[in-house]
């Protein structure tokens, strides 16, 4: 049984005249006669009396709502996929780091909005190893991440470097820490550290550079917001390893320091967008794409010229 034949058939149904189903379905006569004879031998079952006029038989008529339903069926989901690719989606949804969310996406969120006005725009703020899963699993159409490349291997997945940022570290202002103008990780190590949850990128590796340095990263507390992060060093015990990027606030900020590191050389961490290759082709995803890579922070733009 053939999706053609089921048209063939309703066509017959709807106008009581194989000619005009013929017409109707852009074939000829003798095509569609074809069609309905293969599909009553399928069915084992007549489905018209062949007369002047093209009346269903009783098994015709048990047969015609279950073929409209079909048929409708099938004019929905190609209508939708052409929409699809015409760039007449309803949503698209976006997976960001906070840091991103905070100070680089909002250009980029507005000008999309005004581009695509009827797409309802969806951002979630998410950790990296957790945006990447999302993506993985459909459920947002493009992720802007801190690097996995556990997870961004594969075939259908299109990766795009943004930029590299260095780590730094982030103290209350009377810190022992912020009398250095660059912290030596020998004297970072002795202090005890608010970290990101597990399942952030940032998490992971912190945690490798202590283990290559073969010392103990004393994690005392985790949290997911960067609001979080600067209220708990802002007491004066811990410190916090961040990005350069999530640090903005905590330059302007007199109760906290914003120090390098001594010897930062490789202690970077590479920000990503990631989306698949089938999303890729859709318009409003390309145009999103486009805009995040016409809007890399300054600071950052250079670097990229140089890779």
């Amino acid at each position: 049984m053939r999706l053609e034949q089921l048209q063939a058939f309703l066509a017959i149904a709807q106008t009581g005249s194989f000619q005009q189903a013929a017409r109707k379905c852009g074939v000829t006569q003798s095509t569609i006669s074809r069609q309905i004879q293969s599909l009553e031998a399928d069915l084992g079952v007549e489905l018209f009396h062949r007369s002047s006029h093209a009346k269903l038989t009783l098994g015709g008529e048990c047969l015609l709502p279950r073929v409209r339903k079909i048929c409708q069926e099938w004019q929905t989901a190609t209508q939708e996929l052409t929409d699809l690719m015409e760039g007449k989606q309803p949503e698209l949804c976006i997976a960001a780091i906070h840091s991103l969310c905070a100070s680089y996406l909002p250009p980029v969120l507005q000008k999309f909005c005004h581009d695509y006005p009827e797409v309802q725009l969806r951002v979630t703020s998410l950790g990296s190893d957790r945006a990447l899963k999302v993506l993985k699993d459909g459920l947002v159409d493009l992720a802007i991440v801190m690097n996995n490349r556990f997870l961004t291997t594969g075939k259908e997945m299109v990766v795009e470097v943004l930029y590299e940022e260095s780590i730094e570290v982030l103290t209350a202002a009377h810190h022992p820490l912020a009398q250095y103008e660059s912290i030596p990780w020998s004297e970072l190590v002795r202090y005890p550290q608010v970290v990101f949850k597990d399942g952030y990128g940032m998490q992971r590796l912190v945690q490798d550079k202590f283990e290559r340095l073969e010392a103990k990263l004393q994690a005392a507390l985790e949290v997911n917001t960067l609001d979080a992060f600067r209220g708990v060093v802002r007491q004066g015990e811990l410190v916090a390893l961040l990005p350069y990027s999530a640090l903005m606030e905590a330059r302007k900020d007199s109760t906290l320091a914003v120090r390098p590191l001594a010897d930062n050389s490789g202690f970077t961490r590479q920000v990503v967008m990631v989306t698949t290759q089938d999303r890729l082709q859709i318009p409003p995803i390309q145009n999103f794409w486009r805009l995040v890579l016409e809007h890399i922070p300054p600071q950052f733009q250079q670097q990229r010229s140089a890779s």
